[in-house]
């Protein structure tokens, strides 16, 4: 791909992501880092809170001098993490080939796509695990030729979130966060942020996971038993606490918010970097406010964490919106739970 064929991203809107508040029917104060306004104005749902690690992934890669202009980068992925760093290595000038599930949903393909990546898909039915070594057999086959950021070991992933999403997340809460919640996948947000909030207070950390192997929580690792791939970046010695979700309650969680919000603004706590009415019009789609499936994860999270722990009036609690539901459009699941219920 030549430069003038590469679309701009601008990546000065990365991080900075706005807070609001969510009501989801529990005793503690809930707030949400909403990480689909990284890359704003991005097609295909716009960034997720991965474009904050393809980011840090690329600067470190280039600064080390691992990545170098006749490299092409490679990264196997589930979508989001893909879409991000096609779209920003893309924009670098870098040729970008991705390795995907050939299940991934159609906004995802379409930002891969709409970056100028070449795809190589991967049958969904061999697992996950297949789909990172296809991604290995590449770079065998031509090692000279690829740079991998390998977002599952590089530390520049939970580095990123240590450095840019935790102190963000102490701020807006001018330091009365007392409970930070995020799913794993590669672990590095949890891992990260939690680094992060832990040196600045007395945070409770808490990971979930998908409480099923067959689980449809798009972006997260089934990590339960020890015969999957474990990513490097996740350090579990982070977690104060860990839950897991079914997908069931994930995505009846990401439908109550849609309901919660169907007519009523969603109160904003901090708008980041961006004014307040760009802020509220990027908060809904089609006049909706339709999360991802991780997010509806989230907020089950927050349940579990309530049913195992309890939760009182004077906790506070951030979770992530990690990316906007539009994406999952194409998803008979997503359909089904996110259907309208209008007879």
């Amino acid at each position: 791909m030549s430069d003038s064929d590469a679309p701009v991203f601008d990546e000065a809107h990365i991080g900075e992501t706005p807070l609001v508040e969510l009501d989801v029917d529990v005793p503690a104060t809930v707030y949400a880092k909403v990480e689909w306004l990284n890359l704003y104005g991005a097609p295909y749902g716009g960034g997720s809170i991965k474009s904050r690690i393809a980011k840090g992934m690329l600067d470190g890669a280039e600064e080390r001098g691992d990545l170098t202009p006749e490299k092409t980068v490679i990264e196997p992925t589930s979508g989001n993490t893909g879409s991000e760093i096609a779209r920003l290595a893309s924009a670098r000038g870098y040729d970008v080939e991705i390795v995907m599930p050939d299940n991934a949903s159609g906004g995802k393909i379409g930002a891969v796509e709409d970056a100028g990546a070449e795809i190589h898909f991967v049958d969904a039915d061999l697992g996950y695990d297949a789909v990172i070594e296809r991604c290995e057999e590449l770079i065998a086959a031509d090692p000279d030729r690829y740079y991998r950021p390998n977002q599952y070991e590089n530390p520049d992933n939970p580095g990123t979130h240590e450095r840019t999403t935790a102190p963000e997340i102490w701020d807006q809460t001018g330091g009365e966060v007392t409970h930070f919640v995020a799913g794993a996948g590669t672990g590095g947000t949890v891992t990260g942020t939690g680094r992060g909030l832990h040196e600045r207070g007395d945070v409770t950390v808490v990971g979930f996971e998908p409480a099923e192997a067959l689980h449809a929580i798009d972006g997260l690792k089934y990590l339960r038993t020890g015969d999957h791939y474990h990513p490097e970046t996740y350090d579990e010695s982070v977690l104060d606490e860990r839950v897991y979700v079914g997908t069931d309650d994930a995505y009846d969680r990401a439908r109550e918010l849609r309901e919660r919000y169907q007519d009523d603004e969603v109160p904003i706590v901090d708008t980041g970097q961006y004014d307040e009415s760009t802020v509220r019009d990027e908060l809904r789609v089609d006049g909706q406010f339709v999360v991802g499936t991780s997010s509806g994860g989230g907020v089950q999270a927050v349940h579990e964490l309530h049913a195992e722990s309890g939760l009182s009036a004077d906790d506070t609690i951030v979770i992530v919106l990690c990316d906007r539901g539009d994406k999952y459009a194409d998803i008979p699941l997503w359909e089904d739970y996110l259907a309208s219920d209008a007879a």
